[in-house]
């Protein structure tokens, strides 16, 4: 098995997503492929709906928690208190 960087090819609903120079190791002699572990989790995380979304969010803006004071302040743009 030798490290190489082929296109990862994978099915999201009903969307072919490709992904060029992504790394993988491969056999010179069957053409195996195994995906790079790593690489597959952080395509993971890229493809989820929740991508750039964070954690827990709602509709609404949750407040968050100011590292200065450590008080719960509104997000910004929050006119709202």
């Amino acid at each position: 098995m030798r490290r190489r960087y082929v296109t990862y090819f994978t099915w999201m609903g009903d969307e072919l997503i490709t992904v060029p120079d992504f790394p993988a190791w491969v056999c010179d002699v069957c053409g195996r492929r195994e995906y790079d572990p790593r690489a597959l989790n952080h395509l993971s995380l890229l493809l989820s709906p929740n991508a750039g979304k964070p954690a827990g969010q709602t509709e609404a803006a949750p407040s968050v928690i100011s590292r200065r004071t450590k008080k719960q302040v509104p997000p910004p743009g929050d006119v709202h208190q």
